[in-house]
């Protein structure tokens, strides 16, 4: 005998059958609200990332070394360079130079000659070193000028001057006059010469352990390059 069993629509609703979830809706109002939210952190990261690269760029902007006034001329037997530089040292650069540590700087020219036919030739390089130390006791900035790197001693110093203030002892490094590059019995007519300028923050002449600190830091990185044909001028 076969039973059949009947359940009404109630009972079905009941337990027989699962019942629908009703799903949230969003109304005009909460769209509006996530809509305002979505845009406002767009807004927020497209500020961040301008202000990070804005910083990014000015760190980087703000080590560079200006070149002006870059003049090349002959005065009787030789070729002579005058140029201006225009830098600020960093704050972590400035720091270390009043805590005692000296900053090394080096100017060089190098006078090429073209040659089609194979490299250039070096025809004259010259350098110019400058050490700048401050006197903790007078106040004062000292910088030494050679034509050859300087040691802890002083040898091979040609020059010392002593500075009131920072900007005078940059001032002073800044000025390259009447720098003889080159003899002028080496450009000969019909020649092509080039002179290849650089000016840089020397870290190589700095302690081992500040050298190996100072490397891929933005701030300790101060050079500049120029370069420029060399005319040939007969003898006035």
């Amino acid at each position: 005998m076969a039973f059949i069993t009947h359940s009404s629509k109630k009972d079905r609703s009941k337990g027989g059958a699962c019942a629908r979830v009703s799903e949230p809706k969003l109304t005009p109002r909460a769209l509006g609200a996530l809509a305002s939210r979505v845009k406002a952190f767009g807004v927020l990261f497209a500020l961040a990332f301008t202000l990070l690269f804005s910083s990014s760029v000015f760190a980087q902007s703000a080590n560079t070394v200006g070149v002006s006034e870059f003049e090349l001329e002959r005065q009787d037997d030789a070729y002579f360079l005058s140029t201006t530089l225009s830098f600020e040292l960093p704050s972590a650069v400035e720091d270390a130079l009043t805590k005692g540590v000296p900053l090394f700087f080096l100017a060089q020219t190098t006078v090429s000659k073209e040659r089609w036919y194979w490299y250039e030739k070096t025809v004259a390089h010259q350098e110019r070193y400058y050490k700048l130390s401050y006197l903790p006791l007078t106040g004062r900035y000292r910088i030494l000028a050679s034509s050859k790197p300087i040691s802890n001693s002083g040898l091979g110093v040609t020059m010392g001057v002593a500075y009131d203030s920072l900007s005078q002892a940059l001032y002073a490094i800044s000025r390259l006059s009447h720098w003889r590059m080159v003899d002028a019995s080496e450009i000969e007519s019909g020649s092509k010469y080039r002179v290849d300028f650089q000016f840089k923050l020397d870290l190589t002449q700095f302690p081992k352990p500040l050298q190996i600190g100072a490397l891929g830091e933005n701030e300790w990185n101060l050079s500049a390059s120029k370069s420029q044909r060399l005319n040939y001028e007969p003898a006035k």
